[in-house]
C-alpha cells in the first residue's frame, strides 16, 4: 500500500510512519516544519526515518493549494492520514489565525487532493477537545459535541464537518481519530509530560493548573500508533440503518466514521506527578495555579466502537508510559 502521512515530522506522524514502513508500506511525508516548537526536534524525527526503504519527505504546507494537488495527483496515494494541523489549546487563544490556516485552510486541502486524485480512505487527527464543555463520562462518539471551549477544538469539530460533507457529496471514505492526550517519546515539548521532566531535571517548579484538581486519559504512542493504522485498514461504508431523524453523530448513511482512541482510564494530573518523580528519582517544587482558558476538568474516553469494528483497546499503564518517555528524554537530551 502507498501512504501519505501528513504531519510526518510531527510526533504521532513519525511514529505512524515507522509502523507502516515496518510492515513494509510504502510512506510518503509531509510536513511545513514551522516553529511553533523545535524545529531540530522536527528533523531529529525525520531522522529515524531518513534512508528507510519506502520513505521519501516532501516539505510541504498544506495550506499551499498548488502543490498538494499535484504531489497527490502523482502518485496515487491509496490512503492519506492526515497528522499534520496547528496544535495546542493555549496557543488558540493568542494566535488564532495560524489555526485557521492549518486546520482549515490546510484541511479542505486534502479533502479536495483526495477527492480528485482517487484516494481509497482519508484518515485524520480529530481530538478529545472536541467534547468542549460536555461533562458525562466516559466521552462517547455518539454525544453531542456542539460547546467547544477553545478554537483548536472548534476546528477539530469543524475538521469532522468537512469531512462528513466529502464523505456524503463524493463517497470519500473519511475516518476521524479523536485523540486523547498522547504521551510517549518523541513527544512534543509544549505538553505536561514534557514541560514537568525538563522542569523537574532542572530543579524549577512546574506550573499545576486548577491546583491538580484535573483528570486526563493519557495514552501511549504505541497504543495511538496501533489505533490508527488498525482504523486506516479498515475502509469505512455507509451504515444503512442511520436515521436522519435520531441522526448518529458518529456515522452516516455516507461511508464516514468516527473513533475516539484513548487509554480509557483516567489520571488525576496529582497522581501523573508522582509517577514522573518516581520514574525521575526526584521531587517537583510545585507552583499551584487557576484552571486556565480553554482547559477541561476531565477527559475520559468511551473506546467501544474502536474495539468492536478494529479489535483493539489501548492498555499502556501510565507508569509504564512515562517510564519509558523519561527514559528517552535522558537519552535524547544526554541528561
Amino acid at each position: 500500500m502507498k501512504y501519505l502521512v501528513t504531519g510526518a515530522a510531527g510526533f504521532i506522524g513519525m511514529h505512524v510512519s515507522a509502523a507502516l514502513l515496518d510492515r513494509g508500506d510504502e510512506v510518503v511525508g509531509l510536513d511545513n516544519l514551522n516553529s511553533y516548537y523545535a524545529v531540530q526536534l522536527k528533523r531529529d524525527r525525520l531522522a529515524q526515518l531518513a534512508g528507510r526503504s519506502g520513505f521519501r519527505f516532501e516539505e510541504v504546507d498544506l495550506a499551499d493549494r498548488e502543490r498538494l494537488p499535484k504531489l497527490c495527483d502523482a502518485e496515487r496515494f491509496d490512503v492519506v492520514i492526515n497528522l499534520a494541523a496547528q496544535a495546542g489549546v493555549r496557543y488558540s487563544i493568542t494566535n488564532p489565525h495560524v489555526y485557521v490556516d492549518s486546520n482549515l485552510v490546510g484541511f479542505v486541502n486534502v479533502l479536495e487532493a483526495c477527492r480528485h486524485s482517487g484516494v481509497k480512505h482519508l484518515v485524520y487527527a480529530s481530538s478529545s477537545s472536541v467534547y468542549g464543555a460536555n461533562t458525562t463520562m466516559p466521552f462517547s462518539i455518539h454525544h453531542n459535541v456542539d460547546h467547544p471551549v477553545s478554537l483548536y477544538a472548534a476546528t477539530k469539530k469543524a475538521n469532522e464537518l468537512m469531512a462528513h460533507t466529502y464523505s456524503h457529496l463524493y463517497q470519500l471514505p473519511t475516518t476521524g481519530l479523536r485523540f486523547f492526550t498522547v504521551y510517549g517519546p518523541w513527544g512534543r515539548p509544549d505538553m505536561a509530560l514534557w514541560l514537568f521532566t525538563k522542569a523537574i531535571l532542572d530543579g524549577q517548579p512546574i506550573d499545576v493548573f486548577n491546583n491538580g484538581l484535573m483528570r486526563r486519559d493519557f495514552t501511549f504512542i504505541d497504543d495511538i500508533v496501533q489505533g490508527v493504522i488498525r482504523v486506516a485498514d479498515r475502509v469505512p461504508t455507509g451504515h444503512a440503518a442511520w436515521s436522519g431523524d435520531h441522526p448518529d453523530p458518529a456515522t452516516s448513511r455516507a461511508p464516514y466514521r468516527i473513533y475516539n482512541i484513548g487509554n480509557n482510564a483516567p489520571v488525576e494530573l496529582m497522581h501523573l506527578i508522582e509517577t514522573i518523580e518516581q520514574a525521575l528519582g526526584k521531587q517537583a517544587v510545585k507552583n499551584f495555579l487557576p484552571l486556565q482558558p480553554g482547559d477541561v476538568l476531565a477527559t475520559y474516553a468511551d473506546v467501544d466502537d474502536l474495539t468492536r469494528d478494529v479489535g483493539f483497546k489501548p492498555s499502556t499503564p501510565i507508569e509504564v508510559g512515562v517510564q519509558r518517555f523519561v527514559d528517552w528524554y535522558r537519552s535524547y537530551h544526554k541528561v
